[in-house]
Order: structure tokens, then sequence, then C-alpha cells
């Protein structure tokens, strides 16, 4: 499959094109190795970006235990769904769709793309076309209450703005979770992390945060460059709660070092918030 358009027009302008072309034969690899088997086996917590119903993109997380991501060949059996009061509930299938799963104790995270052709009584099975490692940095270690994440929602808030305690959560939060979309490879998910607030919300409905040097692949950005829908997911990995935000993002190029440039790169990327869903709502209720 090589790059698409988007993520060569990006590295092109990042100045890293000649770096990224070595790590290119990455995503030519179809199907899941024994390795990647391996690893995917052995996670308790994945977040998927996909479209819902009405063609909303969103992510979502899945939690259970070792054992719940089940892959061999090109084929991916994941033995958990988005829970009920999810935008991703009952999602469905033909579609494409893209999973991230972490390890956060030992910082180690692999990206699968394909199509989810399968749903019942709970569980998915996703048809691979990509499966590929992505480096450590940025990654927090932590506990993931894979219960509490994985619980029916005690309450939940659709909106198309912010609240004060929304704002809260992500003021607070130093991971968070980036779909984006491309109009032939589908949708793609990423983790995102940085020191606690690291994300600022400017207003209502406007999200911003800085970027960091890393792969140089340019996956999320790439597909921004062609499509500008993303969605973003904020997760309390203690209680459960998430902030699932949709709407549209923009890479802004700056000089390096600008004010707000935490990591010296000079790009940012500019999310305007058009649908949100709180489940367990972002005040964190029980």
């Amino acid at each position: 499959m090589g790059f698409h358009e988007g993520e060569v027009a990006t590295q092109r302008r990042a100045g890293v094109e000649a770096e990224a072309k070595r790590l290119e034969t990455m995503l030519d690899a179809t199907g899941l190795s024994g390795g990647a088997a391996q690893f995917l086996a052995s996670q308790r917590f994945a977040a998927f970006s996909g479209r819902d119903r009405d063609r909303v993109l969103w992510v979502s997380p899945l939690s259970a235990q070792p054992g719940f991501l089940r892959g061999a060949g090109d084929t991916l059996q994941i033995a958990a769904a988005p829970r009920r009061g999810d935008p991703l509930h009952q999602i469905a299938i033909g579609q494409q769709i893209g999973l991230i799963a972490i390890d956060f104790a030992t910082r180690r995270r692999m990206r699968v793309n394909g199509v989810l052709v399968e749903t019942d009584s709970g569980t998915m099975t996703v048809r691979v076309d990509q499966a590929y490692g992505n480096c450590p940095q940025y990654i927090h270690r932590r506990d993931v209450n894979t219960a509490a994440i994985a619980a029916p929602s005690s309450s939940r808030r659709r909106a198309t703005t912010l609240t004060a305690a929304d704002q809260a959560m992500i003021a607070q939060s130093d991971t968070f979770f980036l779909g984006t979309t491309h109009p032939t490879r589908g949708s793609d998910a990423s983790h995102r992390g940085g020191p606690a607030g690291f994300v600022r919300v400017d207003s209502g409905d406007r999200i911003w945060w800085p970027d960091y040097p890393g792969n140089n692949m340019f996956n999320s950005f790439g597909n921004l460059m062609v499509d500008d829908e993303a969605a973003l997911l904020f997760i309390d990995f203690a209680t459960g709660a998430t902030l699932h935000v949709s709407g549209t993002a923009q890479v802004q190029w700056t000089s390096p070092g600008t004010d707000g440039d935490d990591g010296g790169v000079g790009r940012r990327v500019a999310f305007s918030v058009r649908s949100v869903v709180a489940s367990r709502d972002s005040n964190r209720e029980a």
C-alpha cells in the first residue's frame, strides 16, 4: 500500500520525506505476523476509530482481560465491543476501521487497519489490511481499570459544545486518542501523549495541541491533509469516564519555537468541535 498522497505531502513539508521512505515497507505488511498476534493477545486496552449509523467519525475504547484480541493471518477477533452509551455502540459492519492497542506498562503499541466484517453478541471481527508497531514515545505508564471502562455507561450526554467539566477533563489529560480518515484507506486511530495540560481549549468549540517529534510517518497528519474530519477520545482510566468529541481538524504550520510550540517542531493541530458524547459524564459520576 505504501504512503498515500497526504502522508507524502506532509512528510515533504516537514522535510523528512527521505527518513519516512525508509519506514514505508512497514505499511505493506498485510495480515498479522506471529509476533503481532502474540502482542495483541497480551493486551488489555485498545482504542478504535469508525463511523456511527449517521456516518459520523468517532474514537472509542475497548478493554477486557488479556486474550480479548486474537489474531491469525488476516483476521482479528475482538471479544469486546463499544459499551452501551458509546457513540460506536452497535457499529455497522462493512466499514474500514483503525485500531491501536497499547501496553502502558512496557510503552509498546500496535496499529491495525482493516475492514469490520462481523459483529455478534459483543464481539467484532476485522479483516486486517495493515498491522505495524509504533514507537514508545509519549506513552505514560498507568493502570487500566478494565471493568470500569467496559461497564455500560451510567449516564450519557450528547451536545454540540463542551461544558466546563469537559474542558477540565481535557486540561487534566496527559493522553488522548485521535481518529482520522482517508477516502480510500478508511479510518485510522492513533495515540497522543504529553504533559498534563498539553491539550488546550480556547473556547467552547476550539481545541488545540502542539505536535512533538515522532517517527516521521505522519499517518494522522497525512489523512488530515486530504480530509479534515477527525475525532478525539479522552478517558479516565481509573473510573471509566469518557469524553468523545467529533469535528474537524487542521494542521497549522508555524516557525519552530514560537509560543505554544511545546515540541519545537513548528506544528500544531486546531480542532473545531461539532459533536460531543460524554459517557458516565466528565464529572466522573459513578
